[in-house]
């Protein structure tokens, strides 16, 4: 959100309540600092035993990946914010300083389309744990459903395929910064059942026709995929830095 040293801090906060919950103690043995001093009482401990079966045992980082955002300090949490961001103190902004959005939105309010996002953190994940070989097991974005849309509404989605383009394109960067990327797996192949969302979500990229005994047909975005993964889809080059 800033340069201020506080901003800083809640920024590294974030990270550590959203991958250094997982990632440290197996790289490290504990959790991160942050977290203990903010919910160690909900924490476990680990006994010497416990940390070196842990140690380093871990064949690779599967990254799921789908939005960012700006964060910043909030020394006085919202009473109304739940309980896991009171504690780790901090603002979540969509906007830069200037009033510009980082995003565009896909259909869930939470998704903004942010492919720099990916590529910052590969390259965290690199330096802070030892360059291991990671996977992106999960990355995409969502249509809103409408039952009284055209189909070739869902089919012609050009928003999916310059999504595709920006985040493949940033995992592209992060591995010529150094990255050990050995997979990415677009989520999803089909649209599907979302959660609590149910079928209001569609993130496929080959459409299924909900109405019609679930008859699948491929979108722009799964021709994309097939015409890139066959050397013929670098026509451009987004903006991922």
């Amino acid at each position: 959100m800033s340069d201020k040293m506080e901003d800083q801090a809640a920024a590294a906060r974030r990270i550590d309540f959203q991958l250094g919950w997982f990632l440290d103690p197996i790289y490290f043995g504990d959790y991160p600092e942050s977290m203990r001093q903010r919910v160690g009482e909900y924490l476990p401990k680990f006994s010497e035993k416990d940390r070196e079966l842990m140690r380093n045992k871990i064949d690779f980082i599967g990254l799921n990946h789908y939005t960012t955002r700006i964060i910043g300090n909030r020394p006085n949490p919202q009473p109304q914010e739940i309980h896991f961001y009171q504690v780790e103190q901090i603002e979540r902004s969509e906007k830069w300083s200037s009033g510009e959005a980082i995003g565009e939105r896909a259909a869930s309010e939470w998704l903004l389309i942010v492919p720099w996002g990916i590529r910052k953190t590969i390259n965290y994940i690199v330096k802070k744990y030892e360059n291991p070989i990671i996977y992106i097991t999960e990355n995409g974005m969502d249509d809103e459903d409408d039952p009284s849309a055209p189909v070739d509404q869902f089919l012609n989605d050009t928003k999916r395929v310059n999504f595709f383009k920006g985040y493949v394109g940033a995992v592209a960067q992060a591995i010529k910064d150094g990255a050990d990327v050995r997979g990415y797996f677009a989520w999803s192949f089909v649209d599907n059942f979302e959660w609590a969302m149910g079928f209001t979500k569609r993130f496929g990229i080959v459409y299924v026709d909900y109405k019609n005994g679930l008859s699948r047909r491929p979108k722009a975005s799964a021709m994309w995929f097939s015409r890139f993964l066959n050397g013929e889809a670098a026509d451009s080059k987004p903006d991922t830095n």
